[in-house]
Order: structure tokens, then sequence, then C-alpha cells
């Protein structure tokens, strides 16, 4: 079943085979969901808001191929999907507060995180950005239900305020004291790891990526692929890169959750698209979806 959340926004219900594990969903994990576009197998990460005795919750943003092609699929289609995964999930003892932050469809994990959270007896802050209000209504409903959670709304349909330091510091004056998770635009996101790696608390940020952003004034580099003796130039992540040159390295969620693209570095630097870190160690593991070449790279 589905139920629309706003105009391109959609919560659907799968109901899944005797295959797949619910036992072993955690809070904030995603799954893998695979259509076929026009004789094309195209997947794409969502994350899970919930399972109960109806189904699999996700949410849909109709802005992508896999999701234009969920959200036009008629009732009772069959669609594959895989076990949960990712390693989103919260970390932190009961007894210690959170700060949760999302913006746009990074409102799925964060809900998810949030529900968590609160069976935890946590206390909580959250800093929601959005322009269409999706899951408002019921996160509202829990914050008039929960003395240990204060919710910030900021609507930027009506506002143009956006994520800095300075309204951080405003919203939860004790933010350095909390693990925070977050999920949301690519923006955001990169203000939010500057911010911690400023102030050198990187250790109390996780965030989970649902766009990833290539720094595109750096240079090509020379990558070589041992295995298949082939060699290019990358001016994009290693797996788009390696495609272009007409390569087919595994691969699954292109965002650096599934660990399906994971292979080893022989040697070179690559930088994390997601948090910025640099790896120039030799025969380390890398995801080549989350990876581009900041020198020649095997």
């Amino acid at each position: 079943s589905k139920r629309a959340l706003s105009q391109d926004f959609h919560e659907f219900i799968l109901r899944p085979n005797h295959n797949f594990d619910a036992s072993k969903f955690q809070a904030g994990q995603s799954l893998l969901v695979t259509v076929v576009v026009k004789g094309v197998r195209q997947q794409r990460s969502y994350s899970i808001i919930n399972i109960d005795e109806y189904g699999i919750h996700i949410a849909v943003k109709q802005q992508g191929v896999v999701s234009n092609a969920l959200a036009s699929m008629p009732i009772h289609s069959v669609i594959e999907i895989s076990q949960v995964q990712g390693e989103f999930t919260l970390n932190t003892p009961s007894t210690e507060s959170v700060l949760l932050i999302a913006s746009g469809s990074g409102i799925t994990a964060i809900y998810s995180l949030l529900k968590q959270a609160l069976k935890q007896n946590q206390s909580i802050e959250m800093i929601y950005f959005s322009r269409d209000g999706a899951y408002h209504h019921e996160i509202e409903s829990l914050h008039q239900q929960f003395q240990n959670f204060t919710y910030h709304l900021i609507d930027t349909s009506k506002t143009k305020l956006h994520f800095s330091e300075k309204l951080l510091k405003h919203l939860v004056p004790d933010f350095e004291s909390r693990m925070c998770y977050a999920c949301g635009t690519a923006g955001m996101m990169q203000d939010l790891h500057a911010l911690y790696e400023s102030t050198e608390r990187q250790n109390q940020l996780k965030t989970e990526y649902f766009q990833l952003t290539i720094d595109p004034t750096l240079e090509a580099q020379q990558v070589t692929f041992a295995r298949a003796q082939q060699t290019f130039m990358a001016d994009a992540s290693l797996l788009e890169s390696a495609e272009k040159a007409g390569l087919k390295p595994a691969h699954g969620c292109r965002i650096g959750i599934c660990n399906t693209c994971s292979c080893t570095k022989v040697q070179g630097a690559v930088r994390n698209v997601l948090t910025g870190e640099i790896d120039q160690g030799n025969n380390t593991q890398i995801k080549l979806c989350i990876s581009q070449a900041i020198s020649p790279v095997v």
C-alpha cells in the first residue's frame, strides 16, 4: 500500500516474502530496492522507517529513476529488495543525550532513530529543515508526549534559514555535549562535517547520505584496475569512472552503505566524498562509489 506525505513524497508498505529477516533490523538501517526500467535493473537505497505486522515502511521522494518507477507502480506489484543493511544506527548509551538533524528526505532515517531513542528514554533535541512537513504531525505528537524530547521545525518554504553554527548554538546551546546523528541534503551535511572537524569533535558526529558531492576542482587521475588490466582517467567517483571506461564493478547502493563495491586499494590516495577523509595507505579497503582519486591509484 502507499499514502501521500506530500505532492512528490510517498510512504510505501512492502510485504516481504519468507526470505526477508526482519529480526536483524536496527533503527536507521536501510534496504536496496531493485526495479527494471526499460529492460535495465536499477537500484536505490531507502531508509526503513519501521517494520511492523503490516510490512516494511519506506518513504520515496520522486527525484530519480527508481523513485519515479516505484511511484508509478500499481498496488500488488512485485519488486526485489535486499536484506537490511547500513551502519547508521544509535550507538549512544541510553544514559547519554543525542542531537538529531534532518533535512528533506533525510527525515526517514532520522524519524526511525528518534523512535528508538525515545524507547531508550534518552534526552533528545531534534532539528528538522523541511518544505513539505513530511512526518511533522507524527513528530509533533511525540514531542507533546515525551518531556525528554525537544523539537525544532524550520519550515524552509516560509523562511530562508539554513543550517549554520550560529543557528545550532541558538537552538541547542549544549550541542557539544551531545552525540549528533544527521541525514539530509549535501550542503547541510558538508557544513556539519566542517563544523565538527573545526572543533575536533568528529567522533560525536554520525551521518547518512542520499546525495554524493564530487569535488569538481580536483584534477582527473590515472586509475588502474589490476585484475582487469585496464587503466583510465578518473574525474568522478572510482565507480562512475570505471563504468565510463567500460568496466562493470560489482555495486549496489552507490552511496556507501551496502559494501558491495568494496575492494582493495593497492596504492595511491583517495578522498572519501562523504567525509572528506583522505586514505593514503597501501592495501586498504575502500568503497568505489564514495572514493575519488586524488593521486594515481591502483
